[in-house]
């Protein structure tokens, strides 16, 4: 080891993931050492273990303080650090306020006094930092880290912050940011103005569970990829992203959500009820996935209705069994709103919904039972002999499609799964059929390839 030229052993090193794993390769040789120092990163995580030993009157004298390593870890560095990552382990997030009996700051990482410790001194070529703050020391003390990041790291292309109570005062513009994360965060921006403005080059954003949102607006030039999943129920949500390619929107009873992003291909979209769904130039989407409760199944689809270019269609109702049992919305008039689709995939409140239909008045004739080619479906098997009728009912109006695959819920009998697989395979031979088992909470499991 000790023969490798200094370089390559840099390069090891730097193929490591985390700071602690490099700093127990430093005993192994004085290459190894040297080579640790100069190691253009820094990631160190709070373990459990690390947290319990810190607080247990036994073993708590003969841990240093975790801000103390960072710091220090820091200050040694030789290199030019371009990516800075500190955090608690997600574990950490499962402990209350009733498991902590003191008003401690040890492991309040977006403290201001602690940033400014160690950040001025390698902000000029720092590209990448993230920050996932312990929340229960973090969500009552308000932090103004954001002020000295945008002031002091004029090169940063990432900025990820977790579980913290963010202030946006003296937020200075970061013209070379492009990837921002903001998870589990309160932000004292209730309508997004200072982000929007001051970082105005974001290509990805996402949003994930921040607080203290009123009437967020999104309204980036260069937006490509979005992941916004609202925590609370905002009067209104609007997206202005003329660039916006990918985007993923969770949210629970807006008033009104405005969507104007005439790029958009891939749009997946979880939506608990809205007063009203207003899409501007939306027209070359897709790959849609709808996820919506059964109340406002016909409202979306009539907001979808000039979205003719979709292709693959994913779709899951949700709500209350009886709201589930009268939705009247059969596969044909899905098909009708949509076309050009190829590729249909329905969750288990949607299969339910259209298969209802199809017992209440069967299926008409349209040029959108034409066009698919691939159908998967979660299923749950009441009646073998009616399942049967809408599968058959499928396949005799939807002449190209050749794919079928069925996941039936693991509870459903064997014996009634293993008539329903058998019945489909005689009666239609000429389909690639592949089977699987579905149950809540649980990833799917395919039992047959279709080969």
């Amino acid at each position: 080891m000790e023969e490798l030229p200094a370089s390559l052993l840099v390069e090891i090193m730097s193929r490591l993931t985390d700071t602690t794993d490099v700093a127990r390769c430093r005993a192994v040789s004085k290459g190894l050492n040297a080579a640790s120092y100069e190691v253009r990163w820094l990631n160190l995580v709070c373990s459990m273990s690390r947290y319990l030993k810190s607080r247990s009157p036994e073993t708590k004298h003969l841990v240093t303080p975790f801000k103390t390593v960072f710091s220090h870890l820091v200050c040694r560095s030789t290199s030019t650090l371009d990516s800075v990552s500190l955090g608690v382990d997600r574990a950490l997030g499962g402990v209350s306020f009733d498991d902590v009996e003191d008003e401690s700051d040890d492991l309040y990482l977006t403290d201001m006094s602690f940033i400014r410790e160690w950040l001025p001194s390698i902000s000029h070529a720092l590209k990448s930092f993230s920050v996932s703050d312990f929340w229960v020391q973090s969500c009552w003390r308000r932090s103004e880290a954001l002020s000295l990041i945008s002031s002091t790291c004029h090169n940063l292309v990432k900025l990820v912050v977790r579980n913290a109570w963010l202030s946006v005062d003296g937020l200075c513009l970061m013209p070379t940011l492009r990837h921002l994360t903001l998870e589990f965060v309160r932000l004292d921006d209730e309508d997004l103005s200072r982000i929007n403005a001051c970082f105005p080059n974001l290509t990805q954003l996402s949003l994930i569970g921040v607080g203290g949102l009123k009437e967020p607006k999104i309204n980036f030039l260069h937006l490509t990829t979005c992941q916004w999943s609202v925590s609370n129920a905002p009067l209104s949500l609007v997206i202005c992203a003329p660039c916006l390619v990918d985007f993923d929107l969770r949210c629970i009873k807006p008033k009104l959500v405005v969507l104007e992003a005439p790029s958009l291909s891939n749009f997946n979209l979880s939506l608990e009820n809205t007063d009203e769904l207003r899409l501007k130039n939306c027209a070359n989407i897709q790959c849609l996935q709808l996820s919506v409760e059964c109340l406002s199944l016909g409202f979306l689809f009539t907001m979808f209705r000039h979205c003719s270019t979709v292709k693959r269609l994913t779709l899951d109702l949700v709500g209350r069994r009886k709201q589930v049992d009268a939705a009247v919305f059969g596969i044909d008039t899905l098909l009708g709103c949509f076309p050009n689709i190829t590729y249909l995939s329905l969750g288990p409140g949607a299969w339910h919904v259209m298969e209802n239909s199809f017992r209440r008045g069967g299926l008409a004739d349209g040029i959108g039972m034409k066009m698919i080619k691939q159908l998967i479906a979660h299923l749950v098997v009441h009646e073998v002999e009616g399942t049967l009728a809408f599968i058959s009912s499928v396949l005799d109006k939807s002449t190209q499609l050749s794919d079928v695959s069925l996941l039936i819920h693991r509870d459903v009998d064997s014996y009634v799964a293993g008539g329903l697989i058998s019945s489909c395979r005689s009666k239609f031979p000429r389909v690639r059929w592949r089977w699987g088992i579905w149950k809540e909470g649980i990833k799917d499991t395919w039992v047959s390839d279709g080969t």
